[in-house]
Order: structure tokens, then C-alpha cells, then sequence
């Protein structure tokens, strides 16, 4: 069951591509799991996708999902905004399209698809069959995202090469709608994606398509990239188990870069800093989605790290099991984890990169937040270092 809220809209707060926070006055108390619960008339942030329910004015009623904000789970702490109920919004004006995406729940949307029989690059999609080769990194977790591009667009300035026009193939394992990432709205504000494709259920993009390949054909064809990122939105799902996890798709992404003719490229899962055994080195995330899932080969890149340099600030008191402390331990731990994965043991092919000073400082001049699982560049360096080696292999191959 949802839990419903109904409020006042007192203020607007930060906007970005996609979505705009609002200050929402609560009519009822609501109880949080493991927290101090809200009382009547208590301001909470909340979230609306303009897409959807417009931008309500203050003094505006607004009917709310609270699901997640009472069980205190991690969505950033927002309440959604289903609807306004006083007035209700104007109608859409007519447009084309009828690809409906989030179907059959209430918030469903019609968009027009890239490939949808009305879009005018529908003849362009309708027998495409081949990516020539276009690089396509695949990551599971949507944090990976900036780093890939810092790393990409590292490889290029040191070679002397243009820098490489690259769009962001979203996928629906997180969050549905583009909006919710601030991380998209503020590569695509600094210039480093040209382009966010939403693909499956997730909506919003610059382009809509109906899955990953035509989310891949139409970066190329389409939008005419060098290289695309492949991953999930925000908000990653997992269980525990070694199945039930939202980033097994990265897998499947990869078979479908494979089978168009593209050239997958396979960014790790890393951290230094995560106190679960599981996650420590490779995630165990990494070694499912590319060692059971995907069925064609890809260059599984691993960062080389330089001595002396050291993991970070780990979630407990002392560096993890397993590691001394240093990023150059965590990665001969790393090391050892992938040969699973590549030749001769496994269908990959192993692919070293440097990821010393001059990555780490490209990282650090990111034009957005760079957090995974909590953790920033300097609590967990490797899993922002592992993610932009990819990165840098993938714009090496643009100029093959």
C-alpha cells in the first residue's frame, strides 16, 4: 500500500533539468521507521517532475507519496508529488507520440520515442542493426556515471584529441524518471553528455526509447556520439542475494552492445571503504552481472594504483579486512577477483589502466557531486578511480 499525505505548497526550492523541489506543509503527522516521526503542519521537501504534474504555485494542495520517506529509506528524503487537487492542472496540449512508459501505474506517461512510428527518426531506426564499433562502457551503479566521463574526457586532452561527444543510455534498474538525477541535469548544464536517452520504463531523456538498443542505435545515429555510458539511474535496489539486484542488467547491456556491433567496455564495481566483505574490491555485483550475465566478451578494465596512495576513510575504525590501507593492496585484490572474469579462466579480456594523480585530479574537477553509496572521492577514491579508467579505455578506442 502507498502512504498518502496531502499538503500545502508554502515555498519553491532548487530546481533542476526535470524536477523542482517545493517546501510542502503536512495537513496529517506521519510516523518514520527508526526516526522521530512529523508532526501536523511540518514542512517536508517534496519532489514533482514538471512532465507530469506541473509546477505548483504556493498556496497550491498537492497529494503526496510518503512511502518511502516513512520508511526511511534512501530517496534523498523527499516526499512525491502525485498531483495538485487544487486546481487541478491544465490539459496537455496535443503532440505526437504514443510510447506510454511507467504503463499501467497511475503516474503512466505518453512520450514520443526516437523510434516511435511517429518521430522523425523512425526510417532511421527501423532496420538499424550496427553500432560500427562505437565504444559502450556499462556500469551498474548510476554514481559511476561522471567518473566514466571525467575519465574519458582525461584520455582525450592527454593524447591531444577532440574532446569525445557522449550520451548517457539510462536505464530503468533505479529511478524512472531522468529528473530525479542531478548528477544528468549537471553534466548536460558543463557540456560533458550531449545527450541523456531514457530507455524501458525510465522516461524523461532528451530521447525516449523503447529499450537499450534502440537506446544505442539512436546515439549514433541519432545523436551522432563517439562513445556511450550505459547504467542505471539513481537508486540503486539490492537484497543481499547474489540474483536480486537492480545492476544484473548491466550484464544483459553488455550482450546488447555486443550483438549491434559495439565495443563493450566493462567498468567495475569497486570500493575500498564499504565494510561488507562482499563489496570490498570488486563488489560481488560486478562478478555476477559480467561473469554469469553477460554472454560476449568485454574489455573488463582494472585500475593500476600507484604506490603508496591510500584507500581512504573506510565505514568502520581501520582499513577494511582484506586490505593494509593502501589503494595500491586494493588493487592487487582487485586484480586477483577479475582474472575470474578474462582469459584464459573467463570469456573477458583484461584491460590495465593508470590511475594515478592526473586521474584523481580530473576527478576532483568534476562539474558535479561525486557520492557513491554515501561516500565521496576522498572516503573511497578506488570506486571513482575504477569507474574512470573505463573511461579512459573507452575514448582510447575512438580513434581505432
Amino acid at each position: 500500500m502507498i502512504t498518502w499525505r496531502a499538503g500545502v505548497v508554502v515555498s519553491h526550492g532548487p530546481r533542476w533539468r526535470g524536477a523542482a523541489e517545493l517546501g510542502v506543509e503536512l495537513d496529517t503527522a506521519l510516523d518514520i521507521d527508526g526516526a522521530a516521526g512529523l508532526a501536523s503542519g511540518a514542512l517536508v521537501r517534496a519532489l514533482a517532475y514538471p512532465s507530469l504534474v506541473g509546477v505548483p504555485d504556493v498556496g497550491t494542495r498537492v497529494l503526496l507519496n510518503v512511502t518511502a520517506l516513512a520508511r526511511g529509506l534512501g530517496t534523498g528524503g523527499y516526499a512525491l508529488v502525485v498531483a495538485p487537487t487544487d486546481p487541478l492542472p491544465a490539459d496537455p496540449p496535443p503532440s505526437p507520440g504514443h510510447l506510454v512508459k511507467a504503463r499501467y501505474t497511475p503516474l503512466q506517461a505518453m512520450v514520443l520515442g526516437v523510434d516511435d512510428q511517429e518521430s522523425p527518426h523512425h526510417e532511421t531506426l527501423r532496420d538499424a542493426d550496427d553500432l560500427g564499433g562505437l565504444p559502450v562502457v556499462v556500469a551498474d551503479l548510476h554514481s559511476a556515471l561522471p567518473a566514466i566521463i571525467a575519465g574519458a574526457r582525461l584520455g582525450a586532452a592527454l593524447h591531444g584529441r577532440p574532446v569525445p561527444r557522449i550520451a548517457y543510455v539510462m536505464t530503468d534498474g533505479g529511478a524512472l524518471p531522468a529528473g530525479f538525477s542531478r548528477t544528468v541535469s549537471g553534466l548536460a548544464d558543463a557540456g560533458w553528455i550531449d545527450a541523456c536517452i531514457t530507455t524501458g520504463q525510465a522516461f524523461g531523456g532528451d530521447l525516449e526509447a523503447v529499450t537499450v538498443h534502440t537506446g544505442l542505435l539512436a546515439a549514433r545515429l541519432v545523436v551522432g556520439t563517439d562513445l556511450v555510458v550505459v547504467a542505471q539511474g539513481p537508486g540503486n535496489l539490492g537484497t543481499g542475494t547474489r540474483w536480486g539486484f537492480s545492476g544484473v542488467a548491466a550484464g544483459e547491456a553488455i550482450n546488447a552492445a555486443a550483438v549491434l556491433g559495439g565495443r563493450p567496455v566493462a567498468s567495475l564495481r569497486v570500493s575500498g571503504a564499504d565494510a561488507r566483505e562482499r563489496h570490498l574490491g570488486v563488489s560481488h555485483h560486478s562478478l555476477t552481472a559480467y561473469g554469469r550475465v553477460a554472454l560476449a566478451p568485454a574489455d573488463v578494465v582494472v585500475p593500476v594504483f600507484a604506490a603508496g596512495s591510500v584507500v581512504g576513510r573506510p565505514d568502520r575504525d581501520g582499513p577494511p579486512t582484506g586490505v593494509d590501507g593502501s589503494l595500491e593492496a586494493l588493487g592487487r585484490r582487485v586484480r586477483q577477483q577479475v582474472l575470474t572474469l578474462v582469459a584464459p579462466h573467463g570469456r573477458h579480456r583484461l584491460v590495465e589502466v593508470d590511475a594515478g594523480d592526473e586521474l584523481l585530479a580530473a576527478l576532483a574537477g568534476a562539474p558535479v557531486r561525486l557520492s557513491t553509496m554515501g561516500r565521496g572521492l576522498e572516503t573511497d577514491p578506488a570506486a571513482f578511480l575504477a569507474a574512470a579508467v573505463a573511461g579512459v579505455h573507452a575514448e582510447a578506442l575512438t580513434s581505432l
